[in-house]
């Protein structure tokens, strides 16, 4: 799959003084007299949000640059990193949509090599790579995602949703390192969706 692995925004202390009204280092203070790391993402998060109205992007890069940069760490030693989600809705029930990902080099490239099996391993071809984790026909697909710039403890889940006639395939891609990973990620993954969007439609 190709990556362009660029940030939406420039994360710096002059970017976040014009888009936000403080710089990096203040809002960093600010977390700190808030309680810092032991008040939890979601508490950091509501008070960037809610209480000083910044924007998401910011609130959320504020907040696992934050972690970061405090040194906070999960268990596995990894930092929890950025989560991101992606969705689309299509005309289609969840068992052709998940016929149509099962054809894997359709939206991850065509030099991708894969075992579709839980426990079975994929490889894009463009550095990417990983296992299926859960393979539940027309319910959902998990699989680890790994590669250059990214952490072995990344994952990625498919779940689809049915309303009506429509079916809300619902991405969700975790533990990314940084900004540059998780902006790039989400437009590559906006863009499979796309052609399975176009496959099924």
């Amino acid at each position: 799959m190709k990556v362009t692995y660029q940030p939406d925004q420039e994360f710096t202390s002059a970017a976040a003084k014009k888009a936000t009204g403080r710089t990096i280092e203040e809002w960093f203070a600010a977390l700190d007299a808030k309680g810092g790391i032991a008040q939890g993402r979601r508490a950091l998060g509501d008070y960037l949000f809610k209480e000083c109205k910044v924007d998401a992007w910011w609130t959320a890069t504020l907040n696992v640059e934050y972690e970061k940069a405090r040194g906070a760490v999960e268990k596995d030693s990894c930092v929890r990193g950025y989560g991101i989600c992606v969705t689309k809705s299509v005309t289609a029930p969840p068992a052709r949509i998940y016929d149509a990902l099962t054809g894997i080099t359709a939206w991850m490239g065509p030099k991708t090599k894969f075992d579709l099996k839980e426990g079975g391993a994929f490889d894009d071809g463009d550095g990417h790579s990983g296992i299926f984790k859960r393979l539940a026909p027309g319910k959902t697909m998990k699989f680890t995602w790994t590669g250059h710039g990214h952490q072995n403890v990344e994952e990625v889940e498919i779940k689809f949703t049915v309303t009506g006639a429509m079916t809300s395939i619902v991405l969700n891609h975790t533990r990314l390192p940084d900004r540059t990973a998780a902006d790039g990620m989400r437009a590559a993954w906006a863009k499979a969706l796309d052609i399975i969007k176009d496959k099924v439609a």
